[in-house]
């Protein structure tokens, strides 16, 4: 058998190359959209991908099954519920697919219907050998992950309650996932990292046997304390769900690969007032705050990128890219990983631009958490420490310290101060972590606004009032702060550091 995990970590995905050296046929579960490395290396190990799996339909990312049908001949293949706009082929609970020769020999995958997160969902449990007792693994999609389990509200839009789909998923998870054996390898289509649950682990497999022991939700509990469970503290949906999970299910373009086209200061400016574009700077964060173009939305390369984009822009708008020389290219094949494929082009060296054109750059403002008169932090003890270790595993988390305000040189940022003469009765002080993070420990005062919905929910704010932003560690509050900007907020500034340098100030 040959058998490969592929794990995207910008966007916490993983799929799988699957297939019988012996026949040399091959199945391809839950592709990314830009499919060379599969094609390479099932060339390589002499395989012909036959059949392109989907455990679901996906909206966390812009899967890649049209474009390998296209490139291979593949047939595509969801689970027997799945509704799309382009051919599929249909798996029955129960059905075993072969890729062994006609004797029934060899490597075999059978279907198991796991509804819950979505009502097509489906899990592979995938034999070496059709004998053998213990399965090689199962292949869980966004049922079952390391540590969690698939988010059950995802389909409440669409006529289905959380309450629903829950108990939907109890009974996958425990009259189809949990009766096989507990040396059953587990690899999930998500980890750490993914909106797709809420405390993923960073580990990439597990057995069923360590799921039932140490995952929260497999614990021995009435189903309605699993519904209550599973349906509480999700992390909050960033705005592209729908648009890639309507792209996955009616169909998408196919991707075009290619560096974006290299414009002017004047291009990237009239395309931005001509075209409706939004200036997307992808520099770091340290560089971004130093000086960005006036109006400009912000998300690093070195954090979530395309999900954090896929929270502040709308789907569809025009996207012009401000990023340092060498990386234009990564930013585009990133955001076409969620089909924000509207890039009309790059302005080269932004940080040479904007050395020239002082008088079209603005710097950010920023504060230290001791320049805050709100009183002591609503800190929860240990609770708190496990949200902010839950914060590096959920959608909008800052995972490295180089994303930290608390990791840039402080000479190299430019500090504010509290907007002038205002009380802290007039500041609207904006919590943009998620909620399972906030309700562990907060400011006094402070309302939570996920960065993941904010975009949606800025007119609940007074553009006329003073705001300051901060989540975990200083990341999102910049993301926050910019996307406010554009929106005509004048007076906006974020906590360096975050909770975590309040928490800390505070011990």
């Amino acid at each position: 058998m040959h058998f490969a995990q592929y794990y995207l970590d910008c966007l916490s995905q993983a799929s799988y190359l699957i297939g019988d050296k012996t026949t040399g046929r091959a199945v391809l579960v839950d592709p990314r959209r830009d499919i060379d490395d599969y094609l390479h290396d099932a060339e390589a190990a002499g395989l012909r991908i036959e059949l392109v799996i989907e455990t679901h339909i996906h909206a966390d990312f812009l899967s890649g099954h049209l474009e390998l049908a296209r490139a291979t001949g593949a047939t595509i293949a969801f689970g027997e519920a799945a509704e799309t706009g382009f051919p599929i082929r249909r798996l029955r609970d129960g059905e075993r697919l072969s890729l062994g020769a006609d004797d029934g020999q060899g490597v075999t995958l059978t279907v198991l219907a796991t509804p819950g997160h979505t009502l097509e969902s489906i899990c592979l449990v995938l034999h070496e050998h059709p004998d053998d007792d213990v399965p090689f693994g199962v292949l869980t999609g966004d049922t079952l992950f390391v540590g969690d389990v698939g988010r059950p509200d995802l389909l409440s839009a669409a006529g289905h309650t959380p309450q629903d789909m829950a108990a939907r998923l109890h009974r996958s998870l425990h009259t189809k996932l949990l009766t096989l054996p507990d040396a059953t390898r587990v690899f999930p289509a998500h980890g750490a990292g993914s909106a797709c649950g809420r405390s993923l682990s960073s580990e990439t497999s597990s057995t069923i046997g360590d799921q039932r022991r140490y995952n929260y939700a497999l614990q021995p509990m009435p189903v309605d304390d699993f519904i209550r469970l599973v349906t509480a503290g999700q992390p909050a949906t960033p705005g592209y769900f729908a648009h890639d999970a309507a792209l996955n299910r009616d169909g998408h373009p196919l991707l075009e690969p290619g560096p974006p086209p290299a414009l002017t200061l004047d291009e990237a400016l009239a395309a931005r007032d001509r075209q409706g574009a939004v200036l997307l700077d992808c520099r770091p964060l340290a560089a971004y705050t130093r000086a960005h173009l006036t109006g400009s939305l912000h998300t690093s390369l070195d954090t979530r990128f395309a999900e954090y984009a896929g929270s502040v822009v709308t789907p569809g708008t025009p996207i012009v890219l401000l990023a340092d020389p060498g990386t234009e290219q990564e930013a585009r094949l990133r955001l076409a990983r969620i089909g924000y494929d509207h890039v009309l082009g790059h302005l080269p060296d932004p940080t040479a631009v904007l050395a020239r054109t002082p008088a079209l750059s603005s710097s950010s403002r920023r504060i230290r958490h001791e320049e805050l008169d709100l009183g002591e932090p609503r800190l929860a003890g240990a609770g708190a420490g496990a949200a902010e270790a839950e914060g590096d595993r959920t959608g909008g988390t800052e995972s490295t310290a180089a994303q930290s305000g608390d990791a840039v040189p402080m000479d190299a940022i430019p500090l504010g101060s509290p907007p002038a003469n205002a009380q802290p009765t007039d500041i609207q002080l904006i919590d943009v972590r998620n909620p399972s993070e906030y309700e562990a420990g907060a400011l006094p005062g402070a309302r939570n606004l996920p960065l993941a919905g904010l975009s949606h929910r800025i007119t609940e704010l007074d553009p006329s009032r003073p705001v300051v932003l901060y989540c975990r560690s200083g990341n999102r509050s910049v993301i926050a702060a910019a996307l406010l900007e554009a929106h005509g907020f004048s007076e906006v500034c974020d906590v360096i550091g975050g909770y975590e340098a309040v928490g800390a100030g505070a011990q």
